[in-house]
Formats: structure tokens, sequence, C-alpha cells
């Protein structure tokens, strides 16, 4: 089990991916540097979704491109099953990072624009010098699982695809390596709507089908509680909050993670009016600076002296519900 941020909330299932401590800085010239994420710590269950939700800027897809190894993160360590990633040399990791596949925001950059769809999907193989008679019915097949017609798109490329259409093909190209765990980074956010809904389907029944581990990422609460089975919330590189989604909107407790909620439609029913960002104080802080103490304190109503001097831990307040807020009571 991982450090005491951890967000296994069921020690007697073994993780398929344990992240601990995990630290992302990235140098700005000559002295200054981005704090990312900050001691991370995650295990992802077999066959879970785990959601990261959290705004612009503090640190989502930061934390799992580190996770991919790309690049490594500066310090922590990420272990996929029993094998430790972190430090591992170029052909041994590049093994290792098959078992994991990631899907990006924007489907249509993610894609070589040269290139035709069944060579797109087919990426990984190449790569792996896999050339067997079966290939292209192996490529068939999952188009179909993705929900497209080969015989249509075989020989397109993405610029005579729609955006939804791309991402189809980037989650079938993903499932050709057969991976153990999917990273998924706001894959609808470039989307539109009518799209998302369609997309979001596909990966809940992809994870079923394939029997895999997924982390998504997004700033969405609405599409986060949908499709997750716990939910972390992030501000900063810090951890919040972590708790299973079915509660997200009746049980939230951070004030963070209360005032996302209160941002959706309906959500100020369930966020109480003394949780709410005071109008002076709605920017995200810069992570070249970050507040001392609890990082969210300087956007915080609830702020105290303790908050600035003394950086909270990730405590258990209930089931499967972590925390890290000096003001909430256990």
């Amino acid at each position: 089990m991982a450090g005491s941020g951890t967000a296994h909330m069921r020690p007697d299932v073994g993780p398929v991916l344990s992240v601990d401590q995990m630290v992302v800085e990235f140098p700005v010239g000559r002295k200054q540097v981005v704090h990312a994420v900050s001691g991370l710590n995650i295990d992802l269950l077999p066959g879970e979704t785990l959601g990261i939700l959290g705004e612009s800027g503090c640190g989502k897809s930061s934390a799992g491109r580190a996770v991919m190894q790309e690049p490594p993160p500066t310090s922590g360590s990420v272990r996929l099953g029993t094998t430790e990633l972190t430090g591992l040399k170029t052909r041994d990791l590049r093994r290792a990072r098959s078992r994991m596949q990631m899907i990006m925001q924007d489907p249509v950059s993610s894609l070589n624009p040269r290139r035709k769809v069944r060579d797109l999907v087919a990426e990984g193989l190449a790569i792996w010098g896999f050339d067997g008679a079966d290939k292209d019915a192996a490529i068939r097949e999952t188009l179909v699982a993705v929900g497209l017609d080969p015989d249509v798109v075989w020989d397109r490329r993405p610029h005579e695809l729609s955006g939804g259409q791309c991402q189809r093909v980037c989650i079938a190209r993903a499932l050709m390596m057969n991976p153990e765990v999917l990273i998924c980074d706001e894959p609808v956010s470039a989307l539109d709507v009518s799209v998302q809904a369609q997309i979001l389907n596909l990966l809940e029944r992809t994870k079923e089908t394939y029997d895999l581990s997924m982390i998504f990422i997004a700033h969405d609460v609405s599409v986060v509680k949908n499709i997750s089975d716990r939910v972390m919330v992030l501000y900063l590189g810090k951890t919040c909050e972590v708790l299973p989604s079915a509660n997200l909107q009746t049980a939230a407790r951070h004030p963070y993670t209360r005032t996302l909620i209160a941002s959706i439609p309906g959500g100020e029913e369930i966020a109480p009016a003394d949780v709410s960002l005071s109008a002076a104080s709605t920017e995200l802080p810069s992570p070249l600076n970050p507040p001392s103490g609890c990082r969210f304190r300087t956007r915080c109503p609830l702020a105290t002296d303790q908050c600035a001097a003394e950086e909270p831990e990730l405590r258990p307040v209930g089931e499967g519900h972590f925390i890290a807020c000096h003001n909430v009571a256990v």
C-alpha cells in the first residue's frame, strides 16, 4: 500500500498501479521551478476507474504523463504490478510502458495526419515488429469494437474523420497493445457535447470488455462522477480529497471540492453558502510559488493561521473517504 495520502481504499485487493510520493517539477529559467505535483499517492485497483478532478493548472495532466514516464517524475515511485518503472533502462521501460496506454485530449493532433487509419491503429504492433497474417483481422476487430466500420475508415486519414471518429481511432490504437491500464487525459473536452456521451459510454464498455483499469483525468465534475468509481481531487499538485464517486455531491467535505460542485448546474443547492469562493480570491496561485501550509488557503473561506503554518495530512473521515483539511472534523 502506498503512503499516508494513498487513494487505495481496499487493502485486501492488490493494486495494478501504485504511485508513492510522486513529485513532478519543471525548471523555469535558472532559479525558478514549477511545482506541478507534490507528493502524490495512488493505488489503482484491478478493474476500477479512478477519476482525477481539478481545474486547469492543478497538475492533473502532469501527473498522468509522469505515471507514463513521459517525462519521468522528479522523485517518487511508480509501480506497474511488481515492476518499478522509475529508473528503468530505455528498452525495459518501452516494454513495460506497452502495458499502459494514454489517450490524449485532442484526438486530431494525436494522430499522424499522413497515415491511414489502418496504419495508425497498428502503430504499436509495428513498433514491436508484429506483422503476422492475423494483423489485419485484429485491426478490423478492434475498429468494430470502438464503433467504426473498417470498410469505411480503413484508408482514410485523420482530416477525413470527425473529432469523435479520431478519438475512437486513438482508443483502438491503445487497445491493440492489450494494456492493463488506460490513462485518459481529458479525452472528451475537445469534442461536441453530443459526441462526449458516446465516447464516455465507449470507454466504459471498453473497460469491461478488455478488463482494464483506468485513470480518468478531467475538470468536469459531472463527467468524472459518471465514469469513475472513486474521485481524487487535486489542487496545485496536492490531493485535497478522495471519496467514492457515488457520494461526490452529497458527502464531499473539502471546501475546494464543494466549490467545484457548486460550479455545476444544480450544484448551488448542494454546496453551502459559506464554502464558496469570494470574488476577490478566485485566481489560482502560481505553481512557481505555491502558498505555504494548505495550498488552498488563499482562496478558502475557512482558512485560519494554522492553515498557513501547517500542511494538512490526508486522513480518513468515513468509509473510503479521505480529506486534507484542518477545519473538517473527523
